[in-house]
């Protein structure tokens, strides 16, 4: 889980991530997105929303355990990402499962 953290990290520093639920559907809905990281502490109402846009768009969703998005990050308190960048997309889910924390929805 720590490399998945730190490759979220460096995803982010490169800026190739968009943060905040508005800016990730956003991402989603234009095609952008490659990769949606939820936090698991985020509310029912963004949850769905987040995982219904997916959903509808084909874009794979990867929930975390809670606050695990907002340290990765580097900005306590974040509940969504999109990750814009194939590349990283791949290596993160790569890093998620050979942790074995991922939860896909």
């Amino acid at each position: 889980m720590k490399r998945a953290l730190g490759l979220i990290g460096l995803c982010m520093r490169a800026g190739r991530i968009s943060l905040g639920a508005p800016n990730a559907e956003k991402a989603i809905r234009s095609g952008t997105a490659k990769l949606v990281l939820l936090d698991g502490g985020a509310s029912a109402n963004t949850r769905k929303a987040i995982a219904d846009a997916c959903s509808y768009r084909k874009v794979p969703l990867e929930t975390l355990p809670p606050d695990l998005l907002g340290s990765a990050v580097g900005r306590p308190g974040r509940m969504c990402a999109a990750v814009t960048d194939e590349g990283f997309a791949e290596q993160i889910q790569k890093r998620l499962r050979e942790a074995g924390k991922s939860i896909t929805d």
